[in-house]
């Protein structure tokens, strides 16, 4: 399969002047990949050729190709179709997956396109779009299997058998009541194992929960973690029966905030494009460097009070950038540490305040220590007591700062519901670097004047 990967990206790189033998290479190709392999490809691959290999790709598993597509991508071939086309390449996909793809469509589009749908297929895409995407209701799959306590397994091995297949990741069977509320689990396991003669009722699981529709994504998957589960019913407020949540969408999750995290240290989406046109990429990047230059001119401002200073020792335009730098990455260091610590569930208003006082202690010790470094480097480099002892101080002020100020802000933006891995880094760079210039230079300026 690797090879067919290789050899498919050496055929992306085509041009207007493809003859019909190259094309056909590349679909034999195309359709000994599977659709996530495709999707892949797709994905790695700049947009003209996007494009071309895209009307390679079988009819029969676009729909599959599809939903492994990031958002970005999705929207992009998803804005060139009719609502006909989108209702075709969406049906036998999973309902959480059709749900998926539909929200990247406008409204009007959405609406179209549920009313080309079936009744029962409308009915449970509805149901799953009226969570919010990054809840258990937004996850989960409406493709159950359930049975009743009073059944024997034996009923239910010959129910079973009536079904084509099973849904992809059943481990379980869903027992619920006559009025569709969930009772317990039945593991496959038990029914393969089991004397067929005895009921539902007296081998089934009643010790887990179910998990509520309204339950956050992040907790989900802490849930998934914690109990080894390979799927988990969801219900409502009173119980009922809504579907279920699948290891594959739990793997989804993490895969996705863990790009959050990543793309957004940056000021980017997690679900940007890499081979996104200049046009589309260019002001989506522009907010944040915006952003940021206000941040800088903010820096800025604060140096510029201390000018005079810096004229007469010319020594603090050399040094100064040494303490912005060593409070900027501790603050990196702590502020991460403590977005996974949200991320996984583990920091909150209960301990926040021990955190604070470690970051405390870390930022003093480490402050200390290189403080002490960077003032005997000082004082050999430019062989003035002084200015090493007033680094020396702003550091450990600034490293500090740094540590609490990188405990302090993730917690704060998210009371205020902003992204702290969108928000945080910028935040806290606009701290270390004015406290840092403003520790510096004001030492410098009571010493020196």
């Amino acid at each position: 399969m690797h090879n067919s990967t290789d050899e498919l990206l050496q055929l992306s790189d085509l041009s207007d002047t493809l003859d019909s033998n190259a094309l056909q290479r590349a679909r034999r190709t195309l359709k000994s990949l599977r659709p996530a392999e495709v999707a892949h490809l797709l994905e790695s691959s700049p947009p003209y050729q996007r494009r071309l290999l895209w009307r390679l790709v079988d009819k029969s598993i676009e729909g599959e190709v599809l939903q492994e597509l990031s958002d970005d991508v999705q929207s992009q071939f998803l804005s060139r179709m009719d609502t006909a086309a989108v209702v075709e390449i969406t049906e036998g996909l999973d309902t959480d997956d059709i749900a998926d793809i539909l929200q990247q469509l406008p409204e009007r589009v959405l609406r179209e396109v549920l009313s080309g749908m079936s009744i029962q297929d409308r009915d449970r895409v509805e149901s799953v779009l009226s969570y919010e995407e990054d809840t258990a209701g937004g996850l989960m799959n409406t493709d159950t299997i359930t049975v009743r306590p009073r059944l024997t397994l034996d009923a239910v091995l010959r129910y079973l058998r009536r079904h084509d297949t099973l849904p992809p990741s059943t481990d379980n069977l869903i027992v619920v009541n006559r009025k569709d509320q969930f009772v317990g689990l039945l593991p496959l396991a038990t029914v393969l194992t089991s004397d067929p003669s005895i009921t539902v009722r007296e081998v089934m699981i009643t010790d887990v929960d179910a998990i509520p529709a309204s339950m956050p994504d992040n907790q989900v998957v802490m849930l998934f973690e914690t109990h080894d589960w390979v799927s988990a019913p969801v219900i409502d407020e009173s119980g009922q029966l809504l579907g279920r949540i699948t290891i594959d969408d739990v793997v989804d999750v993490i895969r996705e905030d863990a790009d959050h995290s990543l793309m957004g240290m940056a000021g980017l989406g997690e679900e940007e494009d890499t081979f996104a046109p200049a046009i589309r990429t260019t002001p989506r990047r522009a907010v944040w460097l915006g952003i940021n230059l206000l941040t800088a001119i903010i820096a800025s401002s604060v140096i510029s009070l201390f000018q005079d200073t810096i004229d007469k020792v010319v020594a603090l335009a050399v040094l100064m950038p040494i303490v912005a730098s060593m409070g900027g990455v501790a603050g990196s260091q702590t502020l991460t540490v403590v977005i996974r610590g949200m991320a996984l569930g583990q920091v909150s208003r209960s301990n926040i305040g021990w955190l604070m006082s470690r970051e405390f202690r870390v930022g003093l010790f480490n402050g200390m220590l290189w403080a002490t470094v960077m003032g005997l480097v000082a004082a050999a480099w430019f062989g003035d007591v002084i200015i090493a002892f007033i680094i020396a101080a702003a550091m450990v002020i600034n490293l500090i700062t740094a540590a609490l100020a990188g405990a302090f802000l993730p917690v704060a933006l998210k009371s205020l519901r902003i992204d702290p891995a969108l928000a945080g880094s910028v935040a806290l760079t606009t701290i270390t670097d004015v406290v840092g210039f403003f520790s510096f230079l004001g030492l410098a300026t009571y010493f020196y004047a």
